[in-house]
C-alpha cells in the first residue's frame, strides 16, 4: 500500500531512497516477499505517483513476479447516491486493500510501502498460508516497545486481548502513542493511559484469504455512509479485523516473524532508517545490489 500522503514526513516517503544505491524501503520488502515464495505484486497507489512507481519498479521486477498497479481513488466503492466525495485524505488501509480486489483471487499479504518488515515476516506469512483453514487470517505480531519513534507519536494497532492459541479477540487502532518518562503512553480523548511494552501490535503486515473482500466491501460502504461528512475518518484494517472477529465472520491469528521493523513517520527518521539498512547489507542479509 503506497497511497498515503505522508504529511508528517514532508514528502513522498514511499519512493524516497534509503538504501546504499537509492533503494526504497519497498524494494527490500519486495525482495523478501519474492524470496519467500510470493509470486504476484499489487501496488496500490495514488494517481499522482502512479507513473513514478511504475518507472521505478517495473524494470526491477520484470521476469521476477507478476505485477499489477491499482489506483486508490476517493470514489472507489463509495455508494453513488452519496454524491461527490469532498475530501483529500485517502479512506484508510481497509479501502487501500479493497482496491486490490480486482486483481487478487487467492491468499495475499498486505504491507505498508514505508515500513521495513524483515524477511522473517514474509517467511512466516508464507508458512501460515500453507496450512491455514478457510476463514483464517493472520497478523504478523511485533512488540510495542520496539516499534516507537524518537520524534513524535505514532499510530499502532494494539492487540490488547487474544486467546491461548494466539487468535485475536480485540485490536485497537491507537493513533497517538509515545514513550515518555520511561513509560509508553496512549494519548486518547478519554484520557491518557499507560500501555505495556510487551503487547503485540500490528504494523500493517497481514495475511488474508480472498474471502475477506466481500466482507471488507460491505463494512466499508457502511463506514462511508456513517462518515461521508467526516473528512478525517479512516477505515483502518484494525477496525475491519475487530468487526470481523466480533461478528464471528473470521479468525485472525497472531503469528511470529516480527523481529525486525523500522519505518519512517517523520523526516528525522530517514537517517536512522538508512543506517539500519546499511548495517543489514554489511551483515550479508541483503546484497549491495538488490536487483
Amino acid at each position: 500500500m503506497a497511497a498515503g500522503i505522508g504529511s508528517r514526513y514532508g514528502g513522498i516517503k514511499q519512493i524516497d531512497g534509503f538504501g546504499p544505491n537509492g533503494e526504497t524501503i519497498m524494494d527490500y520488502s519486495l525482495y523478501d516477499a519474492i524470496r519467500s515464495g510470493f509470486e504476484r505484486i499489487v501496488f496500490v497507489v495514488r494517481e499522482e505517483i502512479l507513473d513514478s512507481v511504475k518507472g521505478i519498479f517495473l524494470p526491477k521486477l520484470r521476469g521476477k513476479a507478476e505485477v499489477h498497479f491499482v489506483v486508490q481513488s476517493l470514489d472507489k466503492f463509495v455508494p453513488p447516491h452519496l454524491g461527490k466525495v469532498e475530501r483529500k485524505k485517502p479512506w484508510g488501509t481497509t479501502h487501500a486493500m479493497l482496491c486490490g480486489k480486482e486483481v487478487i483471487d487467492g491468499p495475499f499479504a498486505v504491507i505498508n510501502a514505508d515500513d521495513f518488515y524483515g524477511r522473517g515476516a514474509f517467511a512466516s506469512l508464507a508458512e501460515f498460508f500453507s496450512s491455514a483453514q478457510p476463514g483464517e487470517h493472520a497478523m504478523v505480531g511485533y512488540t510495542l516497545k520496539n516499534v516507537l519513534s524518537d520524534y513524535g507519536t505514532v499510530s499502532r494497532g494494539v492487540a490488547e486481548r487474544y486467546d491461548q492459541h494466539g487468535f485475536l479477540q480485540e485490536l485497537n487502532e491507537l493513533t497517538k502513542i509515545e514513550e515518555k518518562d520511561g513509560k509508553i503512553w496512549s494519548r486518547e480523548e478519554a484520557g491518557d493511559r499507560v500501555l505495556q511494552g510487551d503487547l503485540p501490535v500490528s504494523m500493517n503486515c497481514w495475511g488474508f484469504q480472498a474471502s475477506v473482500f466481500p466482507l471488507a466491501e460491505e463494512m466499508f460502504k457502511q463506514f462511508v455512509e456513517e462518515n461521508i461528512k467526516n473528512t478525517g475518518a479512516e477505515f483502518y484494517i484494525a477496525l475491519l479485523v475487530t468487526r470481523m472477529i466480533n461478528q464471528g465472520k473470521g479468525k485472525v491469528k497472531i503469528i511470529p516473524g516480527g523481529k525486525t521493523w523500522f519505518g519512517v513517520t517523520y523526516r528525522d527518521d530517514k537517517e536512522e532508517v538508512s543506517r539500519k539498512i546499511r548495517t543489514l547489507v554489511e551483515g550479508g542479509e541483503y546484497p549491495m545490489k538488490l536487483w
